[in-house]
């Protein structure tokens, strides 16, 4: 077989990204690199071509996955036409659903991902994107009066009021997966709800 061709293997390449970071959300980094080449219909082999290690690979999953996270907020607060409230509003009706309960490969990176980082070495590139993607999606859950006063411009994570909003939906949703089949997993979901859209 002849040599890939430089279009090809960045296609390979973006594949391996798409399909790894699909697959990590839904079953965690631990996937084998033979299942996950398998998944991005590619040999093995092609593997080592394209990304020095596996935590290579994790390092720019990571990263692309919270891109990818961060590109769809962004959206919603266009297609609200700036309006921060509307827009939060409909990313917690939306996080908040089954739907995203049940569909964790492309969901939120922030709960997918949490336990491998966790579990992870503190100096690695993937926490920092990790910490850093956090901090982001914290500020724009930010309530939209802490953002006019200027409470937490600048800060980490927009201040209290977004860590709290994102501890709410983050928590509920890792919950309501962990408790799947069960009357709690759904209540889990409506109390959460309840208490972000009552409150803000």
């Amino acid at each position: 077989m002849g040599r890939v061709s430089q279009a090809q293997a960045e296609e390979n390449r973006r594949r391996v990204v798409d399909t790894a970071s699909r697959l990590f959300r839904e079953q965690g980094t631990h996937v084998s690199v033979a299942d996950l080449m398998k998944a991005a219909g590619l040999t093995h082999g092609a593997f080592y071509k394209q990304f020095a290690s596996k935590e290579a690979l994790v390092d720019e999953v990571t990263a692309h996955a919270f891109d990818e996270f961060a590109r769809g907020y962004a959206a919603g607060l266009e297609r609200h036409n700036g309006q921060r409230d509307a827009a939060q509003r409909a990313l917690i009706d939306a996080y908040l659903s089954v739907e995203h309960r049940d569909n964790a490969a492309d969901g939120c990176p922030v709960a997918a991902l949490a336990i491998d980082v966790a579990r992870g070495p503190e100096g690695r590139e993937a926490r920092r994107t990790y910490a850093e993607g956090v901090a982001d999606f914290a500020a724009f859950l930010a309530p939209a009066e802490a953002v006019a006063g200027g409470e937490g411009v600048g800060g980490v994570g927009g201040g209290e009021g977004g860590l709290a909003r994102l501890c709410t939906l983050v928590g509920a949703l890792v919950l309501s997966r962990a408790t799947q089949g069960s009357p709690l997993s759904e209540e889990i979901l409506a109390a959460a709800h309840a208490a972000l859209t009552e409150a803000g």
